[in-house]
């Protein structure tokens, strides 16, 4: 059975050879090495979503336009859900990507629970960055939902962590794109657990540090529902038989657009820009950011 993917425009796709002739440099700069989709007689360059077995909400932060007709590079930066369910076919997928660099979001609970199967050895970095909602462990989810402990949940509190992933953890910003933006460590892979909420954050404040719209950012941001929906049926299959009722807990599981936009809302209103909240909060300079820029674009 040959596999489907999702390419840059999020069309399904079916992995097809190289062409003989060399790329035009148009298509280059829309292209991952070593790969491109062919739709019949059309051959589309580039790749959003790449195919990794057990993680399945990884995807490219490449091709993705500024304001200024700028595009960020494709193979440079990676967002995905956990590393630590890669089937022994996705490690080895993964590692094609060439990653240098893996930083990883989670508590140390949770890093501790489900350890990385990715990297596998000390030619790839690993740095943990740990960012927490408030007193709230995220290893403790399952257990109090499946007992009935779910009240909590809700759109207000899911919310409410994205501020604080901004407002409590400066230091952890400033670490992340200070790592960024140090060549040796591109292309750089970074994650939570599910691939949505602290990673979505992340994802937002790289993209717009790099100029990207608002809007493309919340775009972004959405795909996370869709590549994890399969995940997601799983989890309500278990939980079900415990008598969870999985409307009142569907706000922990999804990412809604309207929450991103909570977030950045309350960037602009608090901070007046991403850039601005990197310089003042997390004091990222600007000359890193300047950096990054130039690295990051074309």
């Amino acid at each position: 059975m040959v596999s489907r993917i999702q390419n840059a425009k999020g069309e399904i796709g079916v992995p097809g050879e190289l062409p003989a002739q060399p790329f035009t440099s148009s298509s280059r700069r829309h292209c991952l090495p070593g790969r491109c989709f062919r739709y019949g007689a059309e051959l589309i360059i580039g790749e959003r979503r790449p195919f990794v077995e057990g993680c399945p909400n990884l995807r490219d932060l490449g091709g993705y336009e500024a304001t200024d007709g700028r595009r960020v590079k494709w193979g440079r930066i990676f967002r995905s859900s956990n590393l630590g369910r890669l089937t022994d076919k996705g490690l080895g997928q993964i590692k094609r990507l060439g990653i240098r660099l893996v930083c990883d979001l989670r508590t140390e609970a949770e890093a501790a629970r489900l350890p990385n199967r990715f990297p596998d050895s000390e030619a790839v970095g690993y740095e943990r960055l740990p960012i927490q909602h408030g007193e709230f462990e995220p290893t403790s989810v399952f257990d109090r939902i499946k007992n009935g402990d779910y009240s909590w949940i809700s759109e207000d509190f899911m919310i409410q962590g994205y501020i604080e992933s901004v407002e409590r953890h400066p230091e952890v910003w400033a670490r992340f794109f200070t790592l960024l933006s140090d060549p040796g460590h591109r292309p750089l892979l970074f994650h939570c657990t599910g691939g949505k909420d602290r990673t979505g954050a992340a994802a937002a404040l790289i993209l717009l540090s790099l100029g990207v719209p608002e809007e493309t950012v919340v775009e972004d941001y959405g795909l996370s529902d869709g590549y994890n929906a399969d995940v997601r049926q799983t989890i309500y299959d278990h939980l079900r038989p415990f008598g969870v009722d999985i409307s009142k807990v569907e706000p922990y599981f999804t990412a809604p657009e309207s929450r991103i936009r909570a977030l950045l809302k309350y960037i602009d209103e608090r901070y007046g820009s991403a850039v601005a909240y990197l310089n003042k909060k997390a004091g990222v300079s600007e000359a890193l950011l300047n950096r990054l820029n130039e690295d990051l674009r074309e």
